[in-house]
């Protein structure tokens, strides 16, 4: 499991990278020197192009992983991921930039929804928080690795650097294993069980769990003869099983977007400039945040195995709308008044809280869809969700320049807390806690009536075999959390 996450690792630093790009690419073309010298305009197509293409590839994947496989689903996405560093390397005009981050979007597109739901799949309950949280790390690294690079080289040869983890991920995920639920599901059993004795080293668990696999989906091919026709996708989309996880997933995505999540990443030396004034070098800034943003995405995959869900994501979105709200009120107490040295320090601290803190909404999204969604239609729906999810991101970044001009920084960092707030507000109420518990389990619970987590079943209803002979854990309706 641990090797086959490291293959994906690989590849989600790849991803991190042009998502980071932008940060080092803009004020290096805003200098008028610049032979591809830009304005505000340009400047903010140049950013958010990148997340209008990427739900192209999301909208693709659902149906490629269904088709093919998880495994070839990646393979293919690299193509275009180092196809785009080429064309920004070599950009000749401001066409050929904006073509290269849109096929690198489209790229990210492509593999963000394969790669977790393949982590999902392969990862036994006690690992599956930590291995679907760790792209993340990877993520935050190749953000981090692009900030860098950025503050040391040309962008050409930035550009030229990111073209070389796509060729290492795609090497690892060649001699990687296919997924053995899509293998059962598609009924290649030998696979399925060669894949899951390799991933589980032991011959007697990986025959244990194909057999549950084999007849969860013998189950519902029955249900669907019961029924008189296979079910459409449409029709699933009308299950109670799927509306809520649905609800909790977009949800989320609205409000992590409007937290600042990732407007930080997009606009950072912008950010900082703003906050701490001149005195501070805005590009070594930038890459102190993607430090921080690394350790504590690192740290929130550790507690990942040693708390709750969402205990984890409540408190995040607590310290990080509480920080939010500091960092407005200092700039509209600071507006107009000379620039003192102790001002640097405080806006660096309350900048690293907010960043260190909100990072705990970066893991989320991938962990909800790997974990909440049935798993008959869960690789369709998932390429559905990032491209609707990264849609709303393109229009926020890039409307960004613009509210910015508006609401000026302090009102940006006001509606960061805000959404902050009510991002846990979502979460405590209707996000159920998943640590420790089966994909079947999960899914059974999103069957039940209840929507609100504090309403949901607390006893069980005369089970025919004990529960906690099942090294599997107890059913969802039966667990009394922290929170």
């Amino acid at each position: 499991q641990l090797l086959l996450t490291s293959a994906v690792l690989l590849l989600a630093a790849a991803c991190g990278m042009p998502i980071g790009y932008s940060a080092v690419l803009l004020p290096q073309l805003y200098d008028t020197n610049e032979s591809l010298a830009i304005d505000i305009e340009m400047g903010s197509w140049i950013a958010s192009v990148h997340s209008l293409a990427t739900p192209i590839g999301s909208f693709a994947s659902g149906p490629i992983m269904d088709r093919w496989g998880r495994r070839p689903a990646l393979l293919l996405a690299i193509i275009p991921l180092f196809t785009g560093w080429v064309l920004l390397a070599t950009a000749s005009s401001h066409v050929l930039l904006l073509l290269g981050r849109m096929v690198a979007g489209v790229s990210v597109g492509l593999i963000a929804a394969p790669a977790q739901v393949l982590l999902a799949e392969i990862a036994e309950p006690r690992l599956r928080g930590l291995l679907i949280g760790a792209p993340f790390v990877a993520y935050s690294l190749g953000i981090l690795l692009v900030y860098a690079l950025g503050s040391q080289l040309h962008w050409r040869a930035v550009a030229w650097g990111g073209t070389v983890l796509p060729a290492l991920s795609f090497v690892a995920i060649y001699f990687a294993p296919e997924s053995p639920t899509w293998l059962a599901r598609n009924n290649q059993q030998d696979r399925a069980s060669k894949a899951l004795t390799w991933l589980r080293g032991c011959p007697i668990a990986a025959k244990k769990e194909l057999q549950k696999l084999t007849e969860r989906f013998e189950q519902e091919q029955e249900q669907e003869r019961l029924d008189g026709s296979p079910q459409s996708f449409w029709h699933s989309l009308k299950e109670i099983a799927l509306i809520k996880p649905l609800v909790i997933i977009n949800g989320f995505h609205v409000l992590q977007i409007l937290s600042g999540t990732y407007l930080v990443v997009f606009y950072a030396v912008d950010l900082i400039s703003d906050l701490g004034g001149s005195d501070i070098n805005t590009i070594q800034a930038a890459v102190l945040t993607a430090i921080v943003r690394l350790a504590f995405t690192f740290l929130y995959c550790f507690l990942l195995l040693l708390m709750p869900r969402r205990s984890m994501v409540c408190i995040s979105g607590l310290i990080s709308g509480a920080s939010c709200i500091a960092i407005a009120i200092f700039m509209y107490v600071r507006s107009g008044e000379p620039t003192a040295s102790y001002h640097t320090y405080v806006a660096a601290t309350l900048i690293l809280i907010y960043i260190g803190s909100n990072t705990g909404f970066l893991t989320m999204p991938g962990i909800m869809i790997g974990e909440l969604l049935p798993a008959k239609i869960r690789g369709q729906i998932a390429g559905y969700l990032f491209t609707v999810f990264n849609l709303l991101l393109f229009g926020v970044a890039k409307g960004f320049p613009y509210a910015k001009a508006v609401l000026k920084t302090q009102g940006l960092f006001v509606m960061f807390g805000v959404a902050s707030f009510g991002a846990s507000l979502l979460m405590y109420l209707l996000l159920p806690e998943t640590k420790g518990r089966t994909l079947h389990d999960i899914e059974d619970y999103f069957g039940q009536r209840n929507w609100l987590w504090m309403k949901r079943p607390r006893k069980e209803t005369a089970p025919t075999t004990p529960r906690s002979a099942d090294p599997e854990g107890q059913p969802l309706k039966v667990i009394v959390p922290s929170t």
